[in-house]
């Protein structure tokens, strides 16, 4: 009489369905993940326009409270502060005029370098009031005053 032993087996690893599962759940997860990591890092080089404008927007009215006028970029004189190098911006242009009824006003604008940005060339206007969501184009989704609830800009 013959004794059958059964041995049991036992797994040395993943079966193929189980890597494919996993491979399956990376891929949608950074479906979801890098779109928002890109449009979180494009958000936070935006802020370096808007953070820059309010900085020149104290700076303005400390001008116009001296001088009578705004400042431009055109002007010989400077402002009282010492304006950053922007990074992901071109050069701004500021324009100063003296308005209607004797109302002082003025307008900037800095423009995104297309080449090293997800979201393409986009403008960050500003004024006297602050920032300028009709005469700017950058999409709602990345702007640091409206973000995702906001109304500014020419969303894309």
């Amino acid at each position: 009489m013959q004794r059958v032993l059964s041995r049991t087996r036992t797994r040395k690893g993943f079966t193929l369905v189980e890597l494919a599962v996993v491979i399956v759940i990376i891929g949608v997860l950074a479906a979801f993940g890098v779109p928002k990591f890109l449009q979180s890092v494009e958000k936070s080089k935006a802020t370096e326009a808007f953070n820059y404008w309010s900085t020149v927007q104290a700076a303005q009215e400390r001008y116009i409270a001296q001088n009578g006028v705004y400042w431009a970029t055109a002007n010989s004189d400077t402002l009282d502060i010492v304006l950053p190098t922007l990074q992901y911006f071109t050069a701004p242009t500021i324009t100063a005029t003296p308005g209607s009824a004797g109302t002082p006003t003025w307008t900037g604008t800095l423009t995104r370098i297309s080449s090293s940005s997800s979201y393409g060339g986009y403008t960050v206007s500003w004024n006297q009031d602050g920032f300028d969501a009709g005469n700017s184009t950058i999409p709602q989704t990345i702007s640091p005053v409206t973000g995702d609830a906001g109304t500014g800009g020419s969303g894309s």
